[in-house]
């Protein structure tokens, strides 16, 4: 770790354009991690047998609807949403202590980034099943379809999280130091 907050210094002395492109170095490496918090989390959940039930149940609303692919019912998407949510609280705690080396105050941030990562979910939830009809009717096969708006998904959080991120983790713990000192 004394290694990391070398370069983390470095990377801050040479100006911010450079601590940014570092910090979203840093940020590719959590999200690497987050995704297989997701994928393992993923693949318990399927293993429970309450999951496994509720999948065998045939549900059909607009979320699990997708233009000729197999309907895998509430379980699914039950499983897949938690296991979002799981890999991003883990995103959240890694990316504030590691990646911004940020003091921001978790009481204010978590609700804010808990609302967002919903916000994303939903979007994402309409988002995908869309993607793969459309790919469909343009001659993907449908785990071809599934494959490419999963990705399509994915790099859209991906890419919407690091702003916020570097938003909602501005205030660096140095800072909260000082103005402890301070008072």
């Amino acid at each position: 770790m004394a290694k990391l907050k070398d370069i983390d210094s470095m990377a801050e002395k040479k100006g911010s354009g450079l601590n940014t492109l570092w910090q979203f170095v840093k940020f590719i490496f959590v999200s690497l991690l987050a995704m297989i918090v997701q994928f393992a989390t993923l693949n318990i959940l399927l293993l429970l047998p309450q999951i496994k039930q509720i999948i065998s149940q045939p549900y059909e609303f607009w979320v699990f609807a997708s233009d000729g692919l197999e309907k895998n019912g509430l379980g699914y998407f039950i499983a897949f949403n938690i296991a979002n949510i799981l890999a991003q609280i883990v995103a959240f705690f890694v990316n504030k202590e590691k990646t911004f080396n940020s003091g921001a105050n978790v009481a204010v941030t978590l609700p804010i980034y808990i609302v967002f990562t919903i916000a994303l979910i939903c979007f994402s939830a309409w988002l995908s099943p869309t993607l793969q009809g459309l790919f469909v009717k343009w001659g993907v096969n449908a785990q071809g379809a599934a494959n490419i708006s999963t990705m399509c998904c994915s790099a859209i959080q991906f890419f919407l999280y690091f702003p916020v991120d570097k938003i909602l983790f501005h205030k660096k713990k140095e800072d909260k130091q000082e103005e402890k000192t301070a008072e």
